[in-house]
């Protein structure tokens, strides 16, 4: 058990193993049992690479028997900062079977986001690509390892230079330690963080295993299942709602692509006859927009699930005219709760609402200012609690304080009303975030970093109604002297290690911020000007 988490009590630890949530199964059992059951059917697709079960499971264990080699054990975190390739679904595996803890980064998180997650998880490993879509992730990796005293071992995927190739780990056959409990931390995902940096999210092997098998069901996946990974594989949608782990337990076929945009999916939807993926709102108007003049055949494409914010009605009407498959709605976030339209829901549920809680043991609360729970169809904060809804952030316990509630409820800081038939419409939030097009940028960090810029007074980030993204980021500044440009701001954030989704996408100079009776910037008038 990992110091800083904070487990589920043990009278509902018992009552989710007594109803069949949990198992007793971890991550790694999911592809060894699959392997087992149909060792030569097709696991995964990455360009011209194509692993069986079998394969994709002995090179699994190989890497494991690496990294311990390299004396990574149980419970030491490895920062994953992997693009969609083989090597993220192969690493991931072995580090499940280790009982060692990926904390997972996204591709565009640059030096601000890495240095923060060395440092809350003392991981003892990094792992980058050489380079991706331009970028030297060797560079970064130098930025980062002076100042994170317990990183050990920075491993490439790629040409490594002075670090440790991947593919130079030995291939056993070594023999590997016992494998983890099912109880304890699997894996730390990214909150979309609400104030200054990201918190982890710690997930069980018990509670992840629910949450991408439970969500493989209600998405109707099987063994025909071929699953196009189009967004970054860390994201927790992608990587487990059912995602690639979801899909690779029934059976099915995981297809890497590269990036999100049409001009990678669409080929690899057409050639390798892909029949479901995930997507974000902004990247739906793009593909709907791409078939204008896309030439390939997308006729195999059964399912798109879309999640990580609201899709508006307008939008989701046109996904099944246009792009000739089914729709299901995703609400859920890294800390747990996740809500799916039904695949046979009637369209008025599938266009306009955020569907149904996944378990039966979600408990779902809506609560008004006062904390009291408001009637059906009234909006108020969503509160939630359940077998896969985490207990508390890793090593925040100032933070957990704030958002749990007394008896375990976790504060999602979304506001949402629920319907008789229990769907969710999601109305908004509380939180002070930004949800750039399914990428959340969080305030208090980026006006942090804005407010070290010599030209900048004052500065505050606020989130703009957004056609294509649902929201665009909006720097408003008070200047010091001569007021900065959008390219002078950007430039220094870049220069702070800031990632590029985090870069205002658009500058306002003010010459004071509006305020509240009590002094506070009031950041709504500020909104309301812009507005206008």
């Amino acid at each position: 058990m990992l110091d800083g988490f904070t487990p589920w009590p043990a009278e509902y630890a018992e009552r989710y193993r007594a109803r069949g949530h949990w198992r007793g199964r971890t991550l790694g059992s999911l592809l060894r049992d699959r392997a087992a059951a149909t060792p030569d059917a097709p696991a995964l697709v990455d360009g011209s690479r194509r692993w069986t079960y079998h394969e994709l499971d002995v090179r699994a264990d190989r890497l494991a028997a690496g990294l311990h080699d390299l004396g990574i054990t149980r419970g030491d975190r490895v920062v994953v900062h992997l693009p969609n390739t083989a090597e993220f679904v192969e690493l991931s595996f072995a580090l499940f079977r280790l009982g060692a803890v990926p904390v997972m980064a996204l591709p565009a998180h640059r030096e601000a986001e890495i240095a923060n997650l060395l440092a809350v998880s003392e991981a003892v490993a990094y792992v980058v690509p050489d380079t991706h879509l331009g970028y030297d992730a060797r560079t970064l990796a130098r930025a980062v390892r002076d100042g994170a005293p317990r990183l050990r071992h920075v491993i490439v995927a790629g040409e490594a230079q002075e670090f440790t190739p991947l593919a130079s780990l030995p291939t056993g056959p070594l023999p590997l330690p016992a494998g983890p409990d099912p109880s304890d931390v699997a894996v730390l995902l990214l909150s979309g963080g609400t104030t200054g940096t990201p918190k982890l999210i710690p997930r069980t092997h018990d509670d992840y295993v629910y949450n991408a098998t439970a969500s493989a069901a209600v998405a109707g996946v099987t063994a025909r299942t071929r699953y196009l990974t189009a967004l970054p594989a860390a994201h927790n949608f992608p990587l487990a709602c059912p995602g690639l782990l979801g899909v690779l337990d029934a059976g099915g076929t995981v297809v890497m692509c590269p990036s999100s945009s049409p001009d990678a999916a669409f080929p690899l939807i057409a050639r390798e006859r892909v029949t479901m993926t995930s997507l974000v709102p902004s990247l739906v108007l793009l593909w709907l927009e791409a078939l204008e003049w896309a030439e390939e055949d997308l006729s195999s494409l059964r399912l798109l699930q879309v999640g990580g914010s609201r899709l508006k009605a307008g939008t989701a009407a046109r996904v099944t005219p246009e792009l000739g498959c089914r729709l299901q709605q995703v609400f859920g976030m890294g800390e747990g709760l996740l809500c799916f339209t039904a695949l046979d829901d009637p369209e008025a549920l599938i266009l306009d609402t955020q569907g149904r809680p996944l378990s039966p043991d979600d408990e779902i609360r809506v609560a008004g200012p006062d904390g009291a729970d408001v009637p059906d169809g009234a909006t108020g904060e969503l509160l939630a609690r359940g077998p896969y809804t985490m207990r508390g952030y890793y090593r925040a316990e100032e933070h957990n304080a704030r958002v749990f509630t007394p008896d375990g409820f976790f504060r999602t800081g979304d506001l949402a009303r629920r319907l008789p038939s229990g769907h969710l419409v999601v109305e908004g939030r509380l939180k002070d975030v930004i949800n750039r097009g399914g990428e959340k940028v969080p305030v208090e960090e980026v006006e942090n970093h804005l407010l070290t810029h010599p030209a900048v007074y004052d500065a505050i980030l606020v989130g703009l109604a957004d056609e294509h993204l649902g929201e665009r980021s909006c720097a408003c500044v008070v200047p010091r002297g001569a007021p900065p440009t959008r390219a002078d701001l950007n430039a220094h954030l870049t220069g702070r290690g800031l990632a590029a989704f985090k870069l205002p996408d658009e500058i306002k100079v003010l010459r004071d911020f509006p305020r509240t009776a009590f002094g506070k910037i009031d950041k709504a008038a500020v909104i309301r000007g812009l507005s206008t």
